[in-house]
């Protein structure tokens, strides 16, 4: 494994260069891979739910089971890139989520099956701190927003690809063929991440500026912690939507699985388009964090509008998840470019295995949670509930005067 060496002013990446943009489209199709294989089981639920008979919550457990693999291993993924670089910890992730699939194919019953997800969450972690670290590191800050709203679309990219497939793959062969998948885009991303990604150049550690702040940035203040208690609770809107919602069409609203899936592709496609207007948004105003409350707020709203969309004519209701879902996902890449912005290239790996872990531990609470919570109250008083979260996040974000702690180092990088 080569050595990274020491940025200098001749290798500090250029604004017109097309390298950046192949960097940001490899980390593009490498986390959408890994989130095809932590979204597939969700859209597994009315094939287990409704055909086999397990239990709602049940399911929602098993749905969660890569999110939970994801919390044990994320800032340890996050540590190794801070250390050893982001080409090999993305493709080597990749790789063994691959192997996971595999076995999730091959699993006898579900305690089996919800192991195997485990590990590929476990190892699909690796690509969530590292691909942020290589969009940060190849782009200016003047174009952190907009390229990390791409990146960002990974995700609803990602979901919506297993929302279209994965529903009739396992109608038609059951969960092994609807595991395949996982396995052909997680191994494709191995191989053209270990081809394709080039380490971003970085300042020595002697030039690293650390003298203007400690060098551990959760030293400096509460800025980092309140960015992650906020972006957790902002993943409770985001994953009732996420993995309830096509449930919510299928067996309340009467959709056919099919059309069920369309919708809900249709809804992360729009919300990936989200995610890019407002990181352009952040670029225009200079904040991350001011757009981040206006996001919240607006979460909010746009859940209780969901809760009366179940009495809605079934169109509205749809109309209302992808409002929804677009709006509960807008926030991500805006936390994400902070934390990674306010931490600083030598701890920014960490930071953000920090900021998804805290992300990830919530959404693994919010399947069996909500999945309850809906057994016992109902779809419209769930979402209802749900709104309270982002409400209380609002405050939680801190002051526009946090991200003047950016790191020297940090802009130095981009």
């Amino acid at each position: 494994m080569a050595t990274r060496r020491p940025a200098h002013p001749a290798s500090t990446p250029r604004t017109g260069s097309a390298r950046p943009w192949l960097m940001l489209a490899t980390a593009v199709l490498a986390q959408a891979a890994g989130t095809v294989f932590q979204s597939a089981p969700a859209f597994l639920i009315p094939l287990l739910h409704t055909e086999r008979g397990v239990p709602l919550a049940q399911a929602g457990l098993l749905a969660s089971a890569p999110t939970l693999g994801l919390v044990l291993t994320l800032v340890a993924w996050g540590a190794l890139t801070d250390r050893v670089g982001e080409r090999w910890v993305i493709a080597a992730g990749m790789a063994l989520t691959a192997l996971a699939a595999v076995g999730a194919m091959t699993a006898s019953g579900y305690l089996g099956l919800g192991g195997f997800l485990l590990l590929g969450g476990a190892a699909s972690g690796s690509t969530n701190a590292a691909s942020g670290r290589v969009v940060v590191g190849w782009f200016p800050k003047e174009r952190r927003g907009l390229a990390m709203g791409i990146r960002q679309m990974c995700q609803p990219l990602g979901v919506a690809a297993a929302a279209v497939a994965i529903p009739p793959l396992a109608a038609s062969g059951g969960v092994s063929t609807a595991m395949a998948l996982p396995l052909v885009v997680t191994a494709v991303s191995a191989v053209v991440s270990a081809v394709v990604i080039v380490d971003p150049p970085r300042p020595a550690r002697r030039d690293a500026g650390v003298g203007h702040r400690p060098a551990n940035p959760y030293r400096g203040g509460a800025g980092l912690a309140r960015i992650h208690l906020a972006s957790a609770l902002l993943v409770v809107p985001q994953f009732t939507v996420s993995i309830f919602g096509l449930v919510w069409l299928t067996a309340d609203r009467g959709m056919a699985p099919v059309a069920a899936g369309i919708v809900v592709g249709v809804s992360q496609v729009v919300g990936a388009l989200g995610r890019v207007a407002i990181g352009v948004l952040s670029d225009r105003v200079g904040s991350r964090l001011r757009p981040l409350r206006w996001v919240a707020l607006t979460a909010a709203a746009t859940m209780i509008i969901l809760a009366f969309g179940d009495a809605a004519p079934a169109w509205l209701g749809a109309a209302a998840l992808i409002a929804a879902a677009t709006i509960t996902v807008a926030d991500n890449g805006l936390a994400y470019t902070a934390v990674a912005e306010i931490a600083g290239p030598f701890w920014s790996g960490r930071a953000l295995g920090t900021q998804n872990t805290g992300q990830f531990l919530a959404a693994s609470i919010v399947g069996p949670a909500v999945g309850g919570l809906i057994s016992l109250v109902g779809y419209p008083v769930a979402f209802a509930l749900s709104a309270l979260a982002p409400l209380v996040a609002v405050p939680l974000v801190p002051p526009e005067a946090a991200e003047s702690t950016e790191a020297p180092a940090a802009a130095a990088a981009g």
